[in-house]
Order: C-alpha cells, then structure tokens, then sequence
C-alpha cells in the first residue's frame, strides 16, 4: 500500500500526532512549533543537534537525532518532509511502506495559510526575509498580533517563529522548486524576479512563468504588491483577477515599465552609516519622510512594499514608522559582527550577483578606508551559470579573495571553480586572490588589513565562520 501524499487535509481544530523529516531546518521547525503550540502532538528527526532543535526539546518536541526507517511508528497521522529528504531516505521509504499520509514542507504551509483570513506570503529571489520581518514589525507595533514565519533569525521576534492568536499570517513564499504554488495567500508581494536556481528552472521566463502563476492563485478579494521596475511587469497583472498596487524607487515614469508607481521613494538619502532615509510618496503626493535604520538602496526599496501592505490594513504612518526604526536587520544581512585590530567586520548571505553588488553598493556609504570582500560562491550551478556577472558584482569591493565554491545539495562536476571566478576578476583589473582554506584566508587577512578597513564575508555558505574566527567569537 502506497502512501496518500499530498491529498491529505488537516483539520486544525482537531490535533494529530505529525512527524517532521528534517525538522532542524529554519521553516520546518517553526511550523513543527506552530503545530505543537496548536496542540498538535509533534516528533521529528534531524541529521544532527542544534541550537533549533535544541530550542523545539526545551518546548517539549521529542528530536530524533539520525534517520532511520524505525523512527516511523504506526502511530504517526501524517508525516511532514523537507524539499532536501530524497527518496531513498530511510524515514521517507517506510512511511510510503506503511501507507502514513505525507506531505512536503510547502503543502503544509498552504494549508496553514488556510487556517487564517489574512495570509500575506512575501516572494522574490532577493530580499524577502527583510521584507517580511519588516512588514512584521509594522504588524506587531500594531498590536495586530500576527503569526509570523521568516527565513532568519529576528532579533525583535528571537527566532524564527513567532505564534499569535490573530487572523494575520506573515510569510516568506520561496520560488525553489515551485514551493510557493503550493501556497494559499490572501495577499502576495513579488519583490523581483531575476534569473535564480537554474539547477531548477530552465531560464528567465520559466522563473517568470512561475511568478505568474504565485500571482494567479490569489483570490478575487485578494491583492498584489509588485516592484513596478520588473521588466514588462504587465506581464505579472493584466487580467489578474484580484487588485494590484505598485511600487519603485523615484515616482517619476521609468524605460523599463513607463508607470507611475502607487507607492515611491523619492529624495533618497544616506546618513554616516549608509542609513537610508526618504520622501515617501502615493501617486506622486507628498506623504511623509521615513527613517531607515538599515543601509543600503536595495533596504529602501524593501520598505515600500511592507508599507504598502500596511496600508492597505489601514495601519497608521505614525505606528509604520515607529515600526521601521526599530528594525536593525536580520542575522546574515550586513550584519556587524565586530572590529580587530581597528577592522570592521560584517556578515552578508549574498549569494546572487544583484545581492552582491546591493551590498557592495551599499557597503560605499558605511564608514571605511578599503573594502575587503571574502566571497565563497553558493552551489557550482549558480557559479557557473553566472560567471562573468559574479566578476562584475565583486568589482565593486576594493579588494576580493575567492574561497572554494560551497557545494550545498550539489555534486562537484569538475568543470567550474572559484580559481575560474579569480580569472574573470584579474581580467577586470581587479585585485584579487584565491586560497584552498579558511585558516589560509585568516592569514592573509590579518596580515593585510589595516586600521579602518572593512571586512565583508559573503555568501549563503560557513564563509561566516573566517569573521568569527578573527573575532574570536
């Protein structure tokens, strides 16, 4: 007897026993949290301990730690896994053995999102852990109350989960794998659509495609919040069948979409830590300035769609505000880690060539001599898929040392390398370097660094572990 997978229907108000494959992840432990503080009864399983599973033992969550088809008992109601758990893992193999419901990580937010009357899914492929916890802080400074699941660590919210009694659902809505079809939103945001997980999607216009259809499975009362700067982003809501609001920095018409957007920044401007501030404005109106306590252009363009957003839930300019300047941004997001020996030192999860140079860009107006850029490129794929732009994104750094590439889900296939990325990089005249390892790096660094220089460490890998080192920490 197979087991029934993706049919399975939950009824929220009446508690089963779930098991979660992979339940170390950042999503799925917050949704096993979810479903514990529902009075589900939850289990789950996990390579290895962390600080999150650490964290699910203390509430009470039974860990399994390694995986093995005796950690699935007859008793299960449905089990719940992670896109990373491949068909030959043991868990998943006795649970289609014994005929239990499954259903991935992604089907079990969509049903989650149809437990609440207002679920806000925030997609695109940079920028929507800002974005979300951004529009949640707004929520909460509210006193909304929202259920909120974001991809980081929030400081203002400490995790990654936070659980409310409200009609208010706030999530990240990824497009890997197609994951967010599967979801069930009252209201969507698509921040950009640019040319990401090629290991997934064929091209540009399949990643379009896709966002196109995250757009259509809103519903006829529902709204989308889109950046007006998306190329032909017409595409995205003509005969849309709910409202739509754009958004985009500047209010005047642009080449790429010839629209005024709703929602705009205008007289953008930095303070002596890259803070952004702005003119906010509604259909080219005056309508209040905003302070921004985190750097960067591409942190001005974040606000605007939670601003919108909160609007639209008719909150005040005063508690948006308010909101906003308590946002210092999430873990891994320009995050100041420290200073050695004079140098500054930030963490930055880049990883895409337009995050990269959105934070090299911002990085110009954050106090500094020379900036260093410690770049270890996330998946083989996406290497070489981008090549030449990932050279000209590190240009943007005064100086750049290359470590190896971070396989992540993939297999090395021999034929891309960092020492490619160093070559394109020398080509562009810039001052480059490759080491094989992290302790050949630190070296490097704290021979060559000076007082007042700034220290970036970049990408979605343990790149961060070079900072922490030299820190001490």
């Amino acid at each position: 007897m197979g087991s029934v997978k993706s049919m399975y229907q939950i009824n929220f108000n009446k508690p089963i026993k779930v098991h979660f494959i992979g339940i170390g992840g950042i999503s799925m432990s917050g949704l096993s949290e979810l479903l514990h503080t529902m009075g589900f009864h939850v289990s789950g399983s996990d390579s290895k301990e962390s600080k999150i599973t650490q964290h699910l033992e203390t509430l009470g969550i039974t860990i399994l730690y390694g995986q093995r088809s005796s950690n699935i008992t007859s008793d299960l109601d449905l089990v719940v896994y992670t896109s990373a758990v491949k068909e030959n893992n043991p868990e998943y193999q006795a649970v289609i053995e014994a005929g239990i419901p499954i259903m991935d990580r992604a089907e079990l937010v969509g049903q989650v999102m149809l437990n609440y009357a207002d679920s806000i899914a925030i997609s695109g492929t940079h920028g929507k852990t800002t974005t979300t916890s951004m529009l949640s802080l707004i929520l909460l400074e509210a006193q909304l109350d929202p259920t909120i699941s974001v991809g980081g660590i929030l400081d203002n919210i400490n995790g990654n989960i936070r659980i409310g009694q409200s009609e208010h659902f706030i999530t990240e809505a990824c497009e890997y794998t197609n994951s967010f079809l599967k979801f069930n939103p009252t209201k969507s945001i698509i921040l950009n659509v640019e040319a990401e997980h090629l290991d997934f999607f064929k091209d540009l216009n399949d990643v379009r495609h896709s966002f196109r259809l995250f757009a259509d499975r809103l519903p006829k009362d529902g709204l989308l919040i889109i950046n007006r700067d998306i190329e032909n982003v017409s595409y995205f809501t003509e005969d849309l069948p709910c409202a739509f609001i754009t958004y985009g920095i500047d209010a005047s018409t642009t080449p790429v979409s010839g629209a005024m957007a709703h929602y705009s920044a205008t007289n953008i401007e930095f303070d002596d830590f890259g803070h952004g501030h702005y003119d906010l404005m509604e259909n080219g109106n005056f309508l209040t300035h905003i302070n921004l306590r985190v750097i960067g252009l591409h942190n001005i363009s974040n606000s605007l769609p939670a601003i919108a957003l909160a609007k639209s839930l008719n909150i005040s300019l005063d508690v948006i505000k308010t909101a906003l300047l308590t946002f210092t941004g999430t873990e891994r997001r320009f995050q100041y880690k420290g200073v050695v020996g004079g140098v500054t030192i930030i963490d930055d999860y880049a990883h895409h060539p337009t995050e990269v140079i959105a934070t090299l860009t911002a990085a110009k107006n954050y106090p500094h001599k020379t900036t260093w850029c410690v770049f270890q490129p996330h998946t083989y794929s996406r290497t070489k898929a981008f090549l030449k732009d990932f050279a000209y994104a590190l240009s943007f750094a005064d100086k750049i040392i290359l470590a190896d590439i971070y396989a992540a889900r993939e297999i090395n296939p021999g034929d891309i390398s960092s020492k490619d990325l160093l070559a394109e990089l020398l080509k562009l005249g810039k001052e480059a370097y490759y080491f094989e390892c992290f302790d050949d790096i630190e070296n490097f660094l704290l021979l060559n660094c000076t007082n007042g220089d700034l220290l970036i460490t970049m990408g979605a890998g343990d790149v961060v572990m070079i900072g922490e080192s030299l820190l001490g920490i």
